[in-house]
């Protein structure tokens, strides 16, 4: 782990400096310690500011190239990246699958190194398969950033969400977190799950039986086969969405039994405590994994998500490209 006070733009954010952390990427959350989550949700927290001024913007990276590598759609994930990157003055360059060499036959290897060689100082990459961006990171200098790969993990969305919580709740530890849907095949469960267990909260999931991982429990967590069992004792309610192309498959046979079952409306959170956290990590199908009364009521932060979604990314971006590094990694 390495500090540094980065001289001149961390003036702009607040009197004291911020100290950076300058690990290479950010790969996914099972792979980061306590104190390294700590240390980024803190960090965001002095970022969150800049998007309050008049002036959204600092010259923390300021002459640095960003690129993000999108083969996946996206809009919030990389409209925010670009957001964040822009707000801390940095050049950003977006590449998507229909615009790349990828069309032509070039790996995705050949892309990564072609990349380089132009000397970007970050890659942000969204990819359809589990480890893309660890490949890119072994074969890389600059940092990479993993949006979210296959089915795997999605770090940046669990840093997010655990920023909100700690923002509206106070706390992580000790809360229970109920995480609902589609478990099998959600990048954002597995990313939350590690990020929520290693904070200290008690972690439980529902689903369909089908949509059941296997051995989950060995993650720490308590499984259930119904919502309502989750709703009264949860601090925190995070519906997932329904990915519709899983309809197919068979995991459930139809969207409005799903939605009957598992769907969150205002009468099944009738039961929940009153300061209850209601969270989605988007897009929504409303009226299947939540009605339109629970995602714009009183309990719902999905949009307070996304506004730190930016600040989270900010953080990220300042603490793997800005500065220099002057101390050892394990100092933090």
């Amino acid at each position: 782990m390495a500090e540094n006070q980065d001289r001149g733009s961390t003036r702009q954010l607040s009197e004291k400096p911020i100290v950076r952390w300058a690990g290479k990427d950010i790969l996914g959350i099972q792979e980061l310690s306590v104190a390294e989550i700590q240390f980024i949700l803190d960090t965001t927290g002095s970022f969150k500011e800049v998007s309050t001024r008049e002036i959204k913007k600092v010259p923390t990276l300021r002459g640095k190239t960003v690129i993000n590598l999108f083969f996946e759609p996206s809009t919030r994930t990389k409209t925010s990246f670009e957001i964040a990157a822009k707000r801390l003055s940095a050049d950003t360059i977006n590449i998507s699958t229909s615009s790349s060499s990828v069309v032509k036959g070039e790996t995705l290897i050949d892309t990564a190194k072609n990349l380089e060689a132009m000397k970007p100082d970050c890659i942000v990459i969204r990819h359809s398969a589990s480890g893309a961006p660890h490949l890119l990171a072994r074969l890389m200098d600059v940092p990479v950033i993993n949006a979210g790969d296959g089915a795997h993990e999605h770090p940046t969305q669990a840093l997010l969400d655990l920023f909100t919580v700690r923002e509206k709740a106070g706390r992580l530890a000790g809360l229970k977190v109920a995480i609902v849907g589609d478990i099998l095949h959600s990048r954002v469960a597995r990313s939350n799950i590690h990020g929520f267990t290693k904070m200290g909260a008690e972690v439980h999931l529902a689903g369909p039986p089908t949509m059941k991982p296997a051995a989950v429990e060995r993650l720490g967590v308590h499984w259930h086969t119904s919502l309502a069992e989750v709703i009264p004792e949860a601090d925190v309610i995070m519906m997932l969405r329904i990915q519709l192309e899983r309809q197919e498959g068979g995991f459930f046979p139809t969207l409005r039994e799903y939605s009957r079952l598992f769907g969150l409306n205002v009468d099944i959170l009738k039961p929940a405590k009153p300061g209850v956290l209601i969270m989605h990590p988007g897009p929504i199908n409303r009226g299947v994994e939540i009605s339109p009364e629970v995602a714009d009521g009183p309990f719902s932060v999905i949009l307070d998500q996304v506004t730190n979604g930016v600040a989270v990314r900010m953080a990220l971006l300042y603490l793997l490209v800005g500065g220099e590094k002057e101390a050892d990694r394990s100092s933090l």
